[in-house]
């Protein structure tokens, strides 16, 4: 498979060509577009590597906007569940989710389940495998902000997984420590920078995307969809970002989430306006390229917060908590809550104040140097690799199975 006429590593498709016996039949599981773009480095290294035999399970949780970008990225998919219906309640969700991931893993017989992060998804993933006495690898472990419902279901669901997860791959020194207080063994901690970095880079680096700003004024990326901003609180951002828009010398872009109640709350604000432009969700080489091309990120996302300090943007986070305090407390990002006039005024100062803008553009990345995935393939190689290790991870082996106590 290539990308513009690259060769590129190969997809989990090609990856299902019979290997070796005693490989390591590995599924990865994910649901929604950060996930996808997290774990496609894995799957790559997977793929690339004679031990792992890769299969790539989706539930559809993002469905349209995976559908763009997978094969973009080198991940072919063995099995979709399609899961999602409009306005479904979270309960709803994870139930489809437990049942379709059971009747997958059942069919499959994987000897590991890699998870990433923090989605219903990844919490499902985890929890069926622990049901199906399948060890669990957990990539992008030990983020938390402390506060159970808030980000909501997000911060609920990387705890849980945190305690059915034999492997815990951390992108910080921050998180494994967090892990290792909560009583995670540290031999089941590895910290390994966070795979979103290693994938910006390998997209950069192919140069395909393009960027979706237009003119030559201050660039601002915008992202907002999270649960605990929506309805009136993400009305009235929307109201402060369209005074933003209104100074004159800035463009706007905001790749609208396809959520209907994000749709709702966004667009009577910022649709039509002269300095805002509202496109749809980019796929990952353009969204990757307008990242690079912008000034300044304001976002509610969690791995853009990663992402823009890579590249020198300042990110300004639209919550009232992060999981992510590294970035924070490098210079790199600032949280400014969601309360209109402090959003106004930080990013006023940002545009304005040449001396602010560059402390934090110049602050650096605390999330890792692009070799991430490297790293978690080397561990599971290393645990796996060991004569009859395949056989003793089995679901089947009484006993092997020891999620943390």
């Amino acid at each position: 498979m290539s990308l513009i006429g690259r060769p590129v590593s190969p997809s989990a498709d090609e990856a299902s060509a019979p290997r070796p016996s005693g490989a390591v039949r590995t599924m990865l599981v994910l649901g929604t577009r950060p996930e996808a773009i997290k774990l496609a480095p894995v799957v790559r290294a997977m793929a690339a590597s004679a031990l792992f035999q890769p299969v790539v399970v989706t539930t559809g949780q993002h469905r349209e906007m995976l559908q763009q970008m997978l094969g973009l990225l080198g991940v072919g998919v063995k099995t979709d569940l399609a899961v999602m219906r409009d306005r479904q309640r979270l309960s709803e969700l994870t139930a489809r989710l437990v049942d379709g991931l059971g009747t997958v893993i059942r069919a499959e017989r994987p000897d590991l389940v890699v998870v990433q992060g923090d989605t219903t998804t990844a919490l499902c993933g985890a929890l069926t495998a622990f049901y199906e006495r399948t060890p669990v690898a957990h990539v992008e472990a030990g983020l938390r902000t402390g506060v159970l419902d808030n980000p909501f279901p997000e911060e609920l669901n990387r705890r849980m997984i945190g305690r059915v997860a034999r492997w815990h791959f951390a992108p910080t020194d921050r998180s494994a420590a967090q892990l290792r207080g909560e009583g995670v063994p540290p031999e089941q901690v590895v910290t390994t920078g966070n795979t979103v970095i290693d994938n910006l880079l390998w997209v950069l680096r192919e140069g395909a995307g393009r960027s979706a700003f237009r003119t030559a004024r201050r660039k601002v990326l915008l992202t907002l969809h999270r649960r605990e901003n929506q309805g009136e609180r993400m009305r009235a951002m929307g109201a402060a970002l369209r005074r933003l828009a209104e100074r004159g010398d800035v463009e706007l872009v905001l790749p609208l989430h396809r959520s209907p109640a994000v749709r709702e709350a966004l667009l009577p604000e910022l649709a039509g306006h002269p300095g805002v432009r509202v496109v749809d969700p980019l796929d990952y080489l353009d969204f990757a390229a307008t990242l690079a091309e912008c000034d300044l990120v304001l976002t509610d996302s969690g791995g853009l917060q990663e992402e823009a300090p890579s590249l020198g943007k300042p990110a300004l986070v639209l919550r009232t908590t992060t999981e992510r305090p590294e970035a924070v407390e490098a210079g790199a990002a600032k949280l400014v809550g969601t309360d209109p006039e402090a959003i106004l005024a930080a990013a006023g100062r940002l545009l304005d104040d040449p001396e602010e803008y560059a402390r934090m553009a110049g602050a650096g990345n605390p999330f890792g140097d692009g070799r991430a995935a490297e790293r978690i393939v080397a561990r599971l190689t290393e645990d796996f690799g060991r004569e009859g290790a395949v056989n003793t991870a089995r679901r089947d082996a009484p006993g092997s199975y020891h999620p943390v106590a």
